[in-house]
């Protein structure tokens, strides 16, 4: 019979229980459009209204490894977030203020 992953975990020593949530968080942080897509509930036809695109150019840019910002963008805050484009050097990460939106510009 299967065990619910909740009393598997409970028997986990602590240390083994903290690399496992250690790496739920890094799986987190980085993952491709795709699946960033699927984390937040959408299908790639729900997205393509909000997008106003037929869904096969959903499925197209999830493949792109090469894209516009403005494209890339426009797929994010559809999802409801925001892009920021964040450029990381050994004496710390700064944050690239060019790729802001018409909006922002005008207001």
């Amino acid at each position: 019979m299967a065990k619910k992953f909740s009393e598997l975990e409970a028997k986990m020593p602590a240390a083994a229980r903290a690399r496992s949530d250690t790496k739920f968080h890094d799986l987190l942080a980085e993952m491709p459009l795709h699946e960033l897509r699927r984390a937040r509930g959408l299908t790639q036809k729900a997205l393509a209204e909000v997008l106003h695109v037929e869904q096969p150019a959903i499925a197209k840019l999830e493949r792109r490894a090469d894209m516009y910002i403005s494209s890339l963008r426009a797929h994010i805050e559809a999802m409801g977030g925001k892009l920021e484009i964040i450029a990381r050097f050994p004496e710390g990460a700064v944050k690239i203020q060019n790729f802001t939106t018409l909006e922002t510009i005008q207001a």
